[in-house]
């Protein structure tokens, strides 16, 4: 691509181009010239010449000298000359060729350029040169390959699939959430459909939490400096804080990007004895962090978002089964989901970073722990250097949705560093003072993240008892609004808590199922003059259209599964 693009676009410098998940891109500085989706069509074009010309790549060591003047030769591009500058001294630098192209690049490549023939350019995307708004805007172009035309087509379906399951569109369009201009970027609005639907959430896990000993806690949205001071968050995490608010005292206060440090005041407002522990703090917690508008991305990524947070203040020697007890939590709420394809991903510290807290002790005793509570409940997961939050190593679940897709939802953290910042101590069984040991764990995630995630795996259409409406009952008439209701009535009196509609509008029948319809609503029952006589209702499913007039008794042991 990079190639091509050089052919078509001679003053266009190159920067960075990576393979990604299901395929690659490359950032690219047009300098004046505007490049739009509409030219990815002649540059694909120029990439099957290329391809069709079985160009062999050939892979060249150079020295640092010989490397800046290849660049400046070849290319006169700063961007690259900036990137070989970051190679570190000693590490081997390596030039790839095929015909009259040449570029810096890590490799390993193919071939020839005749060995990739099932590619498709995707989109364009407007890139900041290294991820910062203080430098230029790039252009990135987005591709993808697959070894078999096959692959290429079911990618490609799945990616027209998805774009009917943008859950942006359909939270809009089912009445579920919205933005606006007006409160500002990555701060959603939750519509009535969509409180509801956050209200299951909440609910079914609060319940789960207090049948296994959470204890429910709330904490406020801004606290004192120094509270992150203390943290360690404001020397980790300050770029992703809004700014400081200042008090008429002179007092600084930070709107609440985590969760954890209430928590822990709350553990320290008393004398804490073994007999007591663990103590399970639990809080659908709203915070707030600075993302860089082009990295929102509808409720995937937002400013301020509510986590099902819970921290969990343990003896040591409870660690083990304190974690695997979040594991089994966390996959339950998976499968209630119904999220039930999963990966585990443990993320340790990555030795030369610089963003960590804590000794290296700790940091095996956690990782430890970690390995072995997967071992123990046969979990195989991957590792994955530097992914680890800053105060501990944690285990997230990837989950995949209906298309294939994957996401980061779960999340299970083991944190020693945090107590002893702040001096946690319980008084052990020999009457001495302990520091305690943390797990911070929320299974959703976040609610915006779920719900965002949900949407688009089942495409608006949720299960039965996900759905924010599950019933709408369809009067023919106006005459059949009374014994509509009734009927209503008549399901909650039995089924206290069932979600149901009634649509009472002036609009035919028609319309009006093909309203519901739109509203992805799980049943409709709809009401006449013959279903009143008979004591019946005529049921129409989302999945298997009309199933005719049924008693009620059928109806309900249909949508009870």
């Amino acid at each position: 691509m990079a190639q091509s693009v050089l052919q078509l676009y001679p003053d266009a410098k190159l920067t960075i181009g990576p393979p990604i998940e299901n395929g690659f891109y490359y950032d690219i500085d047009f300098g004046d010239q505007k490049f739009t989706e509409a030219d990815l069509a002649k540059v694909e074009e120029k990439m099957r010449e290329n391809a069709a010309r079985h160009l062999p790549i050939v892979r060249e060591e150079l020295t640092r000298d010989q490397a800046r003047d290849r660049i400046l030769r070849l290319h006169q591009d700063p961007y690259k000359i900036e990137l070989l500058s970051d190679i570190p001294e000693g590490d081997v630098i390596t030039f790839y060729t095929q015909g009259e192209f040449t570029d810096l690049c890590r490799g390993p490549h193919v071939e020839c350029t005749g060995d990739i023939e099932n590619f498709k350019l995707l989109t364009v995307a407007g890139a900041y040169w290294r991820g910062s708004e203080r430098n230029k805007m790039l252009t990135r172009l987005y591709g993808t390959a697959f070894e078999s035309a096959e692959e290429l087509e079911r990618y490609l379906h799945n990616l027209e699939e998805a774009k009917k399951r943008d859950h942006r569109v359909l939270g809009r369009e089912l009445g579920l959430f919205m933005f606006s201009h007006t409160v500002g970027q990555g701060l959603p609005l939750w519509l009535p459909k969509g409180a509801i639907l956050r209200e299951i959430l909440t609910d079914f896990l609060r319940a789960e939490q207090l049948k296994r000993g959470y204890q429910p806690v709330v904490t406020p949205n801004i606290g004192h400096q120094r509270l992150y001071e203390k943290s360690g968050h404001l020397i980790t995490f300050r770029e992703k804080m809004y700014p400081f608010m200042t008090d008429e005292d002179g007092d600084i206060h930070i709107l609440k990007p985590m969760n954890c440090p209430f928590h822990i005041e709350i553990y320290r407002s008393s004398l804490r004895s073994y007999r007591e522990l663990p103590i399970r703090y639990a809080e659908f917690g709203t915070v707030y962090r600075y993302e860089q508008s082009g990295e929102l991305a509808g409720m995937l990524r937002v400013r301020g978002f509510t986590q099902d947070d819970a921290h969990i203040f343990m003896r040591p020697d409870q660690l083990l089964d304190e974690f695997k007890g979040v594991v089994d939590l966390t996959i339950h709420v998976l499968k209630w989901l119904g999220l039930n394809e999963y990966s585990a991903r443990l993320g340790t510290r990555d030795d030369e970073g610089a963003k960590y807290v804590g000794s290296p002790e700790n940091w095996q005793l956690a990782e430890a722990a970690i390995k072995q509570a997967c071992d123990e409940m046969g979990m195989d997961y991957e590792v994955s250097p530097g992914d680890a939050a800053f105060y501990g190593p944690k285990l997230d679940l990837i989950v995949k949705d209906a298309l294939g897709r994957s996401w980061q939802m779960g999340t299970v953290q083991v944190d020693y560093n945090l107590p002893e910042r702040f001096e946690l101590e319980y008084t052990g069984e020999d009457g001495q003072p302990h520091q305690p040991v943390m797990i911070h764990r929320a299974p959703f995630g976040s609610l915006e993240r779920m719900i965002g995630l949900l949407t688009e795996h089942y495409g608006g259409a949720f299960p039965f008892h996900l759905a924010p409406v599950q019933i709408a009952i369809l009067p023919i008439a106006d005459r059949h609004n009374d014994a509509a209701y009734k009927l209503r009535d008549k399901i909650l009196a039995g089924r206290p808590g069932w979600r149901i509609s009634v649509d009472d509008s002036s609009e035919r029948l028609g319309k009006k199922i093909l309203m519901n319809q739109h509203q992805k609503i799980p049943y409709m029952l709809v009401l006449g003059d013959k279903d009143i006589e008979n004591n019946t209702v005529s049921v129409r499913s989302r999945e298997a259209g009309d199933l005719g007039a049924k008693s009620l008794e059928e109806f309900l042991r249909i949508a009870e599964g």
